[in-house]
């Protein structure tokens, strides 16, 4: 079963952590367990305010790349660069689906 999480953070640095994610995706992209996807929203209320979900094959595939010492980087540098913790909700993927034309 395809699983989510979901990562609500807050950053007045979201130009420096995109980069540094781009560059520790490449350090992950030859892993098996990797994030299969990822939307990354800004919440135009709290314009510091984002929630990235990230889709993983299974909830095992989510616990190996949690384990991987890349992820953990990529958590060091997300506590350096936001004020407070994320907020992580892990989810199972029930149903997903394109809906009308302009999708």
């Amino acid at each position: 079963m395809r699983f989510t999480q979901i990562i609500d953070f807050e950053t007045e640095h979201i130009d420096e952590l995109e980069a540094f994610l781009e560059e520790r995706r490449t350090a992950l992209a030859d892993k098996d367990y990797g994030p299969v996807d990822r939307i990354l929203l800004r919440d135009r209320d709290r314009p510091n305010r984002y929630l990235a979900i990230v889709g993983f094959a299974s909830h095992e595939d989510a616990m190996r790349n949690n384990d991987d010492p890349e992820t953990q980087k990529i958590a060091e540098k997300m506590a350096k660069l936001c004020p407070k913790p994320p907020v992580f909700t892990n989810c199972d993927l029930l149903e997903q689906e394109e809906l009308g034309k302009h999708a």
